[in-house]
């Protein structure tokens, strides 16, 4: 009995089941896996490396005054005690309403975590140089990246959209 050939490469799980991940986080309190994937960016790269967030936990029907658990480095749990009020405006801040109340600590292993880069999408076709201008005065990369995908494909595209 002879195997079906392979057809294209190996690809990475995430590309192949998108939602799994938010699955995974949404079961372990957290409504946005970007609270973990950015936490560097939310309190500081030296508050990321002493600490992890662990849970979001809401009070039973609702999506505010939260309690955020987190997961501190032994003997930074007295120094983090003091900047908790920073952290909770810092995370309220990043999800654009009062998302946590509080933060509960449980001293602990935190393994520093290096961001994932991947290389960027290749481009077929340069971007225009009028959208490419205007695309560089946003601060923030993430949001930055999304419209110059959005913009690329447009610029890729011939005709109006078929809707079917």
């Amino acid at each position: 009995m002879a195997e079906r050939p392979r057809v294209g490469g190996p690809r990475q799980i995430a590309d192949l089941m998108p939602d799994i991940g938010r699955a995974a986080f949404r079961k372990f309190g957290f409504v946005q896996s970007s609270v973990v994937t950015r936490w560097a960016e939310i309190v500081g790269p030296h508050y990321a490396d002493i600490s992890v967030p662990e849970s979001i936990r809401f009070p039973a029907g609702q999506k505010a005054g939260g309690t955020l658990q987190l997961t501190v480095m032994s003997g930074h749990a007295p120094m983090m005690q003091h900047v908790l009020p920073d952290i909770i405006e810092r995370v309220n801040r990043f999800f654009g309403y009062h998302a946590v109340a509080k933060v509960a600590m449980r001293q602990g292993q935190v393994r520093p975590t290096e961001p994932e880069r991947r290389p960027p999408p290749r481009n077929l076709k340069p971007l225009p140089v009028e959208l490419g201008d205007s695309l560089r005065d946003i601060g923030d990369p993430e949001l930055r990246a999304v419209l110059e995908s959005l913009a690329q494909g447009l610029a890729n595209s011939s005709g109006l959209p078929k809707i079917s």
